[in-house]
């Protein structure tokens, strides 16, 4: 059942609030000691607010040119891989879909490496939505010839066409890497937010807002999917473009994330099965729901990943892989009961 509607307010104000505090906090993680109000001190004298200005140029330089763009990049890969995967577990009608065990992931990861390996490292992320939307045509057509699409053929194909892809940019990897760049990209094939800037944060914050408002306004259209093609179909709506269009958006989100932060698995398969437990699976409180839990998610993870084991980094990509195995695993256990 739906939450009412000063529910869904509160709701929204909370995990705002959430949002706004785990940026700040998370800023103050790090080497350096440094306090929740030099962080708002700094952000508002940056952004022209009339504030005193009390913090050295160094804490200034730290706070705002190194932990403030990882922050923001961790938000916007959060909410757009919580989108992505909410989508496409509505489209798929698969409970186990997210863009990680579709493929998506795996092919954005081998064109942005090919991209890098030859020289066009300023177009990756082009190279990741190609990888992208490979992944996912081939994922369908396999699909189609295991004799049509279902959540557990879904999910046998995209393992397939993952590991595949994974494979040829391992080999990739392999045969043209050397010395230090060999390390630097498999780590961050594993995900990582290390070395980000404030390009990248504005790539990743542009492409999940440019292309998350408008599949938002698809709620109500997912919510018809739930009953069928033939059902959604005799509501109105143009099944198949609106397929192609919600995929395809899905394909580019995740190529941009992946090229900026690397292959970071299951965010998209925990955060909406852990929102769907306190709003139900109506999509319009759904995918902005799972967008601002995803963000604060991800900043914690990424806080977790620099902080537990200093001076060394962990990536990412390994922590969210620990939180999203027992839960895929709690899915699948659950769906194997219901069908």
């Amino acid at each position: 059942m739906a939450p009412g509607r000063p529910t869904r307010l509160l709701l929204g104000a909370g995990l705002w609030l959430l949002l706004a505090a785990s940026l700040v906090l998370a800023v103050t993680f790090g080497p350096a000691d440094i306090a929740p109000t030099e962080v708002w001190q700094t952000i508002a004298n940056h952004l022209g607010l009339p504030v005193e200005k009390t913090v050295s140029r160094l804490r200034d330089a730290i706070i705002w040119e190194l932990r403030l763009p990882r922050v923001l990049v961790a938000a916007g890969v959060g909410a757009g891989l919580a989108l992505c995967g909410a989508v496409m577990q509505a489209m798929t009608r698969n409970p186990l879909a997210d863009p990680y065990l579709l493929g998506l992931s795996s092919g954005a990861s081998l064109g942005a490496v090919l991209f890098l390996l030859s020289g066009a490292a300023l177009l990756m992320p082009l190279g990741a939505f190609l990888g992208a939307g490979a992944a996912m045509a081939l994922t369908l057509l396999v699909t189609s010839m295991l004799g049509g699409a279902t959540p557990s053929r879904a999910i046998l194909a995209g393992i397939s066409i993952s590991a595949l892809a994974a494979a040829a940019t391992s080999f990739l990897i392999f045969w043209s890497a050397t010395g230090d760049s060999y390390r630097e990209i498999l780590s961050w094939l594993m995900g990582s937010l290390s070395g980000v800037v404030w390009v990248d944060a504005l790539i990743v914050l542009g492409a999940t807002l440019i292309i998350g408002l408008p599949v938002l306004l698809s709620g109500r259209s997912l919510d018809a999917f739930a009953f069928g093609d033939a059902a959604a179909a005799t509501l109105g709506i143009d099944v198949e473009r609106l397929r192609w269009l919600l995929l395809g958006a899905t394909a580019l989100l995740t190529g941009v994330l992946v090229s900026i932060g690397g292959a970071i698995g299951f965010v998209g398969l925990i955060v909406p099965h852990i929102v769907r437990l306190a709003t139900g699976s109506h999509h319009r409180t759904l995918l902005p729901v799972s967008m601002l839990l995803g963000a604060s998610f991800m900043i914690w993870t990424d806080t977790a990943a620099r902080s537990l084991f200093e001076p060394r980094e962990l990536p990412v990509g390994i922590i969210t892989a620990l939180l999203g195995a027992p839960i895929f695993l709690l899915v699948l256990l659950r769906y194997r009961r219901m069908t």
